[in-house]
């Protein structure tokens, strides 16, 4: 009797090359959604309208503030000389404010809502909305309908930019 033997064949596990796994945790990390931080401290405005916080520049989400005349401010020491709509900007927010990042623009500075006089129990008082319901800003296409409906407030009562050229700060 002739003996049969069977070879039994070993499968080598699949090997996945090196490259699968990198694409692989490349797009995983583009899947997690990008933390939205809140910034809380000292600002300064600057010219442009934008503010200058230890994270760096911050615009206001929502609103374009067109560059207006400048003026200086003397009822207030130290002496402060910009644009209209800075000064206004400057003369509310005194200090210390509160930011919820929105996104970073194209620049490199952040956008985000940011509110003066913020407390536990208060949001305080939205920025962009201020400027709008000054006459200082306008609403950009994106914005929310409330800064829509603050600007054409402004715009019809004359306010900021609308109005005469040497309207007041209020």
């Amino acid at each position: 009797m002739q003996e049969i033997t069977y070879k039994m064949r070993v499968k080598t596990p699949f090997k996945i090359p090196h490259h699968f796994f990198v694409i692989l945790v490349i797009f995983s990390f583009m899947a997690i959604p990008t933390a939205i931080a809140d910034i809380t401290g000292y600002a300064m405005v600057q010219k442009d309208g934008s503010l200058r916080m230890s994270r760096g520049i911050i615009r206001l989400y929502g609103i374009y503030i067109p560059f207006t005349e400048t003026t200086c401010r003397s009822f207030l020491q130290p002496r402060r000389c910009m644009p209209q709509a800075a000064l206004a900007l400057d003369f509310k927010i005194q200090g210390f404010i509160h930011c919820k990042e929105q996104g970073i623009n194209q620049d490199g500075s952040i956008s985000a809502i940011c509110h003066a006089n913020y407390t536990s129990v208060s949001m305080g008082e939205d920025l962009a909305s201020y400027l709008l319901r000054q006459g200082w800003a306008l609403a950009l296409p994106y914005a929310p309908f409330e800064y829509h409906a603050l600007e054409r407030i402004a715009r019809y009562k004359g306010f900021g930019i609308w109005g005469f050229p040497d309207t007041i700060i209020r």
